[in-house]
């Protein structure tokens, strides 16, 4: 049985019953998507979200009738998200809100028509329909006005991409929030906008993106397309700044991939920055952007080749030179794994800091110290080497470098909890403001600025970005 649009006089059919839709607030629609791996090894796939079945929604659909769980309603050929909106109406028992608050929903209108000032296409919240809702019958005007107010508080909160339409290597997540909820409240407050717009991030890099962003648009327009090149490059940084929670801890380990630097802060003000060496332009080695947990420091570590990357890498290798192993102080493990054993050549260093994480970057020490000095430092495979990684060590153990370099010279390999665990956010911000708060730019080498920039602009219903492909590490080369 086909879904129909509500209060317009020729039913419209939209989806069949049984159709599969993502239960991630849709702005635009379209499914794509962790699992994790063993320590010192490769990346892995990502599952799927789960999917329910869409039941049918009748074409005399009332408010009430949204209690009834259909997942999908359309106005003007727009499709909304029944979900979202039965959330809301829950709240207020599924009686009607605007029409007795016309005030509030100005106001929010308002709010919705300059979401330009964040970066964000007014029309990923139907704004030409929210232009001409007086001509809309009562109820699917409600239904427009509620859906673009809670699609818009869900993108300042949590960013315009779904989750689902983002790369795998793109893992960073803001806080869950309850934006019918949200929207719930800041219409019995005062300012209903300005509660709406406290969703988005508060940090120096939000806040220097978007006065760059004002300041572009309303300047001279010489030189316009390195203009709209600027604001783009605003506009998904802002985005990015979107995937994060709020609010950042104030103790954490910030490592911006595009910057090549690692800066860690204390109590929101940086005490150490060094540069670091990040993964390859080739999309299979690039360093993700993810969140995860520094618990503890490994002195004198190993490094564990997985047995599939041995037997399509290593083993042609000792092949062609039998002393290959040996040379290069590996032993081979009854499972197919191959062990570099600790040393002062080793692939890791004399250090690494142990932070789990699905795709088994890690940050660590390198032998090779003359990397540092390279603008371009993006040479490994996925993993982070730190260019001072004994001080940063001090730091988040809090001891003495001394007590750090006696317990590595003691030798083998020993694992140091440190006292409190840090985040740490390993992100790709090709545009943030410095400790002035000055904005500033980084070079797109990985080129994910432009799919982020497609992702925010309005696609038509029913057209769906191709499916991402899922990374994996093949380098036996230290990552």
């Amino acid at each position: 049985m086909p879904q129909y649009e509500v209060e317009w006089g020729r039913p419209e059919p939209l989806i069949s019953a049984g159709t599969k839709v993502s239960r991630r607030s849709m702005i635009a629609g379209g499914p794509i998507a962790l699992a994790a791996a063993s320590a010192l090894a490769a990346c892995s796939a990502a599952p799927k979200p789960e999917a329910v079945s869409a039941p049918v929604l009748r074409a005399d659909t009332e408010l009430g009738n949204l209690s009834d769980g259909a997942p999908d309603l359309v106005v003007a050929g727009e499709r909304l998200n029944a979900g979202l909106l039965r959330r809301f109406y829950a709240r207020r028992g599924f009686e009607r809100v605007w029409t007795t608050r016309p005030a509030q929903a100005n106001s929010l209108v308002d709010a919705v028509l300059r979401a330009a000032d964040h970066g964000l296409d007014p029309e990923l919240f139907y704004a030409s329909l929210l232009l001409r809702r007086d001509m809309f019958p009562p109820l699917r005007r409600e239904l427009l006005l509620s859906h673009a107010f809670l699609t818009y508080a869900d993108a300042l909160a949590l960013g315009a991409v779904p989750v689902e339409r983002r790369k795998d290597s793109e893992a960073l997540r803001a806080e869950p929030i309850d934006v019918a909820a949200a929207l719930d409240a800041a219409i019995g407050g005062p300012d209903p906008a300005a509660t709406i717009e406290a969703l988005a991030p508060a940090t120096p890099t939000y806040r220097a993106l978007r006065q760059d962003l004002l300041r572009y648009r309303s300047g001279p327009r010489t030189g316009a397309t390195a203009t709209t090149n600027l604001l783009r490059k605003i506009a998904v940084n802002l985005e990015r700044q979107r995937w994060l929670p709020r609010p950042l801890p104030a103790d954490r380990v910030w490592v911006n991939v595009a910057d090549q630097r690692l800066v860690l802060y204390r109590a929101d003000q940086p005490v150490f920055s060094t540069r670091i060496v990040v993964g390859e332009d080739v999309e299979r080695s690039q360093s993700p952007e993810f969140r995860a947990m520094i618990e503890a420091s490994f002195f004198n570590p190993p490094w564990v080749i997985p047995a599939d990357i041995v037997t399509a890498e290593i083993l042609p290798r000792i092949a062609r030179d039998p002393e290959y192993l040996t040379r290069n102080n590996m032993i081979l493990r009854d499972n197919g794994e191959v062990e570099q054993l600790p040393g002062p050549r080793a692939g890791l260093g004399l250090i690494m800091f142990d932070m789990p994480n699905r795709f088994d970057v890690y940050l660590h020490d390198t032998p090779e110290r003359q990397i540092f000095g390279r603008d371009n430092r993006r040479i490994s495979h996925g993993c982070i080497r730190v260019q001072n990684p004994l001080e940063f060590a001090a730091l988040l153990m809090q001891q003495p470098i001394d007590t750090i370099h006696e317990g590595i010279a003691m030798g083998g390999t020993t694992r140091h909890a440190l006292p409190t665990p840090v985040p740490v956010f390993v992100i790709y911000q090709t545009a943030f403001a410095d400790a002035d708060e000055k904005l500033q730019f980084r070079p797109d080498f990985y080129n994910r600025d432009a799919d982020i920039w497609q992702e925010l602009q309005r696609r038509p219903q029913g057209q769906n970005p191709p499916a991402q492909a899922n990374r994996r590490t093949t380098s036996p080369q230290p990552v």
